[in-house]
């Protein structure tokens, strides 16, 4: 799947202006000396890499996913350009800031990856791009992006799928091997990413999220299965979620919230190695947010009313304030204000 990209509306009249950043550019245009691409490739650029977590996707049957998944590809809490959405994404926001041009590359059921993983028939079907697939396709962009944030990894958390039944029963083994699995993959990826980055002759930051808060996520998916038992109108594909991760279910949330628990901590200290590498650069900024790992998840209002697996409108705009929240460090270094 290509990546979806939307410029701000009314970027030309807002860089018309005599007190913005970008009119001597606007006047070069005027003057027929760069063309409109050009115009717009001098905007900063923001792009999202990640998975379902980050796109507005719900599980219905599975024709009608097929179809949201291969068309829909905005209404979340990173870029939202339908208003009917009431969704105040990261890009709405920033754009209140600065004209810019932001860019999906997200999609669902994508995974951080393996060298010898190939995409299951359904994720190739859905137009699915792993991690390496998500940051190759960046990095092959005409135009680098400014920032890039990363929220990936929630499917890798998936720990029952296909566990022999003694890991199902004694499962510290196989969370320790997913862990390590987890962080050798992301490092490699981010690492090719980091080093395009710094090929760039401008200052490029990145944030990496962790994973969001299953402990608070799974109160607010408990609420809805209870609002189900009691009214089957509601939430009328809850079930579907178990066809697509095993561990969802009740007596193995308890190692999902554990393991995204590690994946997060393994993320921190990878940042950290990293920055050690980068301490004397000064034109890539790399950091770790825990935002959306400790944005409040637990209502049901904040699921989808149809799934009770993704997030509902509210509760992307509550993933889009917990992540817009913690982007000043990263505005600041990019000289945004």
């Amino acid at each position: 799947m290509k990546s979806t990209t939307a410029v701000t509306e009314d970027f030309l009249d807002r860089i018309s202006q005599s007190t913005s950043r970008f009119y001597p550019d606007y006047l070069a245009y005027q003057r027929g000396e760069i063309t409109r691409r050009e115009l717009m490739s001098r905007l900063p650029h923001i792009a999202m890499i990640g998975d379902s977590v980050c796109t507005g996707i719900h599980v219905s049957t599975p024709w009608a996913t097929f179809w949201r998944a291969r068309s829909r590809r905005n209404g979340d809490w990173f870029l939202n350009v339908d208003d009917s959405a009431q969704i105040q994404s990261v890009s709405k926001r920033l754009e209140k800031l600065t004209p810019l041009v932001a860019s999906h590359y997200g999609g669902i059921g994508a995974m951080i990856d393996d060298d010898s993983d190939r995409l299951w028939l359904s994720r190739r079907i859905l137009g699915t791009r792993n991690f390496a697939g998500q940051v190759d396709q960046l990095i092959r962009a005409t135009r680098f992006p400014d920032l890039v944030l990363i929220s990936i990894g929630h499917n890798n958390v998936d720990w029952a799928r296909r566990s022999p039944r003694d890991e199902l029963e004694n499962a510290e083994g196989r969370l320790q091997r997913q862990r390590q699995e987890v962080r050798k993959n992301f490092e490699r990826r981010l690492r090719n990413l980091i080093e395009h980055a710094r090929k760039e002759c401008r200052r490029v930051a990145i944030v990496v999220f962790g994973l969001v808060h299953f402990g608070s996520y799974f109160k607010g998916r408990a609420e809805a299965e209870r609002r189900r038992a009691a009214d089957r109108t509601l939430y009328p594909h809850l079930e579907t979620t178990y066809k697509y991760l095993i561990s969802f279910r009740a007596d193995y949330r308890g190692n999902v919230i554990c393991l995204a628990e590690m994946v997060n901590d393994e993320l921190r200290m990878m940042i950290d190695e990293f920055n050690r590498e980068l301490e004397a650069e000064d034109s890539v900024q790399l950091r770790y947010s825990d935002a959306l790992a400790t944005a409040d998840l637990s209502r049901a209002e904040l699921l989808h009313h149809v799934d009770g697996w993704h997030a509902s409108a509210e509760g992307h705009n509550v993933l889009a304030e917990a992540a817009f929240r913690d982007l000043a460090p990263s505005l600041e270094f990019l000289g945004i204000v």
